[in-house]
């Protein structure tokens, strides 16, 4: 189990696409667990359009062993040689009749514990009572989401579209257009499955048009600690799971 294809794909086009990360069971369980999950006003948010938790190690405590796979851990193994953490777990679910799209875009914020005037740490948000930043562009280099697909997902049901490389290109502006989209590539990814992608690639989505979810878990990894007195609104060590996925090979 090497995933030495993901992870030049990742670096070189700024996103990866792989199937039978988890199996039939472990995805319905991790859905029993989010849909039995006490809910936080705080961290939950729930639209005719959408439904997110975030901060979901936190609100969901249980979802880490089932996340935590052995063929997940081998992979964070494999992406990042050395010591990693997580430091953000979304839960998206699009419902069926979603009737929304997102337009190409970058990933520039993180989510911080407070606010501070730092020298390359600019545009400040504060939406849900949380801190927004958006922090040096080696933070974002270094970063890496993992999608986790919890249904099957094509161009009919919010699928995510790329323009690959657009992550050599650093922060772009994205009002001005400049990127080719008939190099636009659609990430159908299977239920079970995951996407990875760098932050600074460029992505989108369209509407759903097939009556049919998308619910995802998006996870963010990164290696960085951040300038004090800043630190990472979620910080989840996992060391010792790469260890263990280490020890596998």
């Amino acid at each position: 189990m090497r995933y030495t294809k993901e992870k030049i794909e990742l670096e070189e086009n700024g996103y990866s696409v792989l199937s039978n990360l988890y199996s039939e069971k472990e995805i319905s369980k991790m859905l029993s667990c989010i849909e039995n999950a006490e809910q936080d006003e705080s961290s939950f948010m729930k639209t005719k359009d959408l439904f997110a938790i975030r901060q979901l190690i936190k609100n969901v405590p249980l979802l880490p062993d089932l996340l935590f796979n052995e063929k997940m851990t081998k992979l964070i193994s494999e992406l990042y040689q050395s010591q990693c953490f997580l430091t953000k777990a979304i839960y998206f679910d699009k419902p069926s009749k979603s009737n929304w799209f997102v337009a190409y875009h970058q990933d520039l914020s993180i989510s911080v514990d407070k606010k501070a005037d730092l020298e390359q740490y600019v545009n400040w948000t504060f939406k849900k009572g949380q801190f927004g930043v958006q922090p040096p562009i080696a933070i974002l280099q270094d970063t890496i989401t993992i999608r986790i697909h919890l249904d099957r997902t094509d161009r009919n049901n919010g699928a995510l579209k790329v323009i690959p490389k657009s992550h050599l290109n650093g922060v772009v502006r994205t009002e001005s257009k400049d990127w080719n989209i008939d190099n636009e590539f659609l990430c159908d990814v299977e239920r079970g499955g995951a996407m990875l992608m760098k932050p600074l690639t460029l992505h989108a989505s369209n509407r759903t048009t097939n009556g049919k979810q998308r619910r995802v878990i998006h996870l963010e990894f990164n290696k960085h600690n951040l300038k004090e007195p800043l630190d990472w609104l979620e910080y989840y060590r996992i060391e010792k799971i790469v260890d263990k996925s280490r020890q596998i090979s």
